[in-house]
């Protein structure tokens, strides 16, 4: 057998095994972004430690690029205190929240108050629409309403944030929800 042809012979049977240990990789589709777990610490939330377990299991239900989990280290704390509720989002996905009493004590949903508070740290900025069916609407949607559930265009911005788009949010600044900071 010439050496030319025992090449050929070695290069095609290379080549055949190389075909069959080696697996073909498929593409991701390109709607399919990966998931990111962010855990919150809700262990300093008093009273409302349920509740904002209730907001992070509304969000994973609303959104699929991001999933809130309890746990430590933390990526965001959630604190109770007596102050009005805020969000201080250091970076997406990062950040503090407060649940504060003064709200509920006026009769702001707490349900809604930890769902929009959240939604800061998942990138979302304070709309103040008047709105209850806009949940970033915050407390200018007043003490009727109890929505908890962020709409349409707030579930495909947060989906929009961890896929890799540029959140409409200012980090490190505070995003406090009172009657003195609402439009209405």
């Amino acid at each position: 057998m010439s050496k030319i042809l025992r090449y050929v012979l070695a290069l095609v049977l290379g080549l055949a095994f190389l075909s069959t240990a080696v697996p073909a990789q498929a593409e991701p589709a390109p709607s399919s972004a990966a998931v990111r777990t962010l855990r919150y610490d809700a262990g300093r939330a008093a009273e409302f430690r349920a509740t904002v377990d209730q907001a992070a299991q509304i969000w994973n239900a609303s959104v699929s690029n991001v999933r809130l989990v309890p746990g430590v280290p933390a990526d965001f704390v959630v604190l109770a205190d007596n102050g009005w509720p805020r969000a201080l989002p250091t970076r997406l996905g990062r950040g503090t929240v407060w649940i504060g009493r003064q709200a509920t004590a006026q009769g702001h949903d707490a349900l809604r108050i930890a769902t929009h508070e959240i939604g800061h740290i998942l990138g979302l900025p304070d709309r103040r629409t008047g709105r209850c069916t806009d949940l970033m609407s915050g407390a200018s949607a007043g003490t009727g309403c109890t929505n908890p559930y962020p709409n349409s265009a707030e579930r495909a911005e947060v989906n929009r944030n961890f896929a890799g788009f540029a959140p409409s949010i200012e980090f490190g600044e505070l995003h406090v929800d009172s009657p003195r900071t609402t439009t209405r």
